[in-house]
């Protein structure tokens, strides 16, 4: 990872407010090529809200989204989709009844040119992709409700950089995983990165986050409490930051941080 090139994404003092409250006050984050920023925070510390705006699902009430240094109308999730960036939710969203190229192509399946699917083209791209992803995959004729959580995720994954997604948003995506799983995600997000996509990472495990980040950023009360580069910080500096909003000496501070 180089920071000589533009960021994929650069969000400058985005706010938005409900009812009044400010769920995200003047917040700015990027996230550059081949990088995994976490983004950390309490509960309604703002986090979500944040990426919720760069997804599309909420409309920002100020502040800037460049995506490659260019300004980007993002005002749906259509929108951010065609910016390159997708989300993967924590439910992940698939098909239980289906198998996997069914859930890849759902909703953009492929047809033949008698108006019927073609099976054997979205199994072929399925495969294809599956083999960059993730080459130890062979389930590709089960319904995902039997897959594992780790194949699981590397289906909602794939759907993803299907349609050449640049910036990828995973929402909690060890959670409910075990340690082999866990590993197996890493290594997924791994392979994404060799491969120059951005990955903003939401996590409430800090030990997770220090294995899988290149940087940390912490949220409390709607701002960036700072953010930090995980080897210039350690796991307690980072909870300080989280529950105190105290920015240790290796991070840089945000307008959250407390003096």
């Amino acid at each position: 990872m180089t920071n000589t090139q533009a960021p994929l994404i650069d969000m400058e003092n985005i706010s938005i407010a409900f009812g009044g409250i400010r769920a995200v006050d003047g917040a700015s984050i990027n996230l550059y090529p081949g990088e995994v920023v976490a983004l950390l925070g309490h509960n309604g510390a703002g986090k979500s809200t944040l990426i919720k705006i760069l997804s599309g699902a909420y409309k920002r009430d100020s502040g800037t989204i460049k995506v490659n240094g260019e300004e980007a109308a993002i005002s749906n999730p259509r929108d951010a989709k065609g910016y390159g960036i997708e989300t993967i939710y924590q439910t992940l969203a698939l098909a239980d009844n289906v198998d996997t190229a069914a859930n890849l192509y759902l909703g953009r399946e492929l047809m033949t040119p008698w108006g019927t699917l073609d099976d054997v083209a979205m199994e072929h791209s399925a495969r294809e992709v599956m083999g960059r992803l993730n080459p130890r995959f062979q389930r590709f004729k089960d319904p995902v409700k039997a897959l594992s959580g780790g194949q699981r995720q590397s289906v909602a994954i794939a759907r993803a950089i299907l349609f050449n997604a640049r910036i990828l948003i995973m929402d909690e995506p060890t959670a409910a995983l075990g340690p082999q799983e866990t590993a197996q995600v890493g290594e997924l997000i791994k392979q994404l990165k060799s491969e120059g996509i951005g990955i903003f990472l939401i996590s409430h495990d800090i030990h997770d986050v220090f294995h899988l980040a290149d940087r940390v950023a912490v949220m409390k009360n709607g701002q960036v409490v700072g953010t930090a580069k995980v080897g210039d910080v350690n796991e307690d500096e980072v909870l300080g930051m989280i529950i105190l909003g105290k920015c240790p000496p290796g991070a840089i501070p945000g307008p959250g941080a407390v003096n």
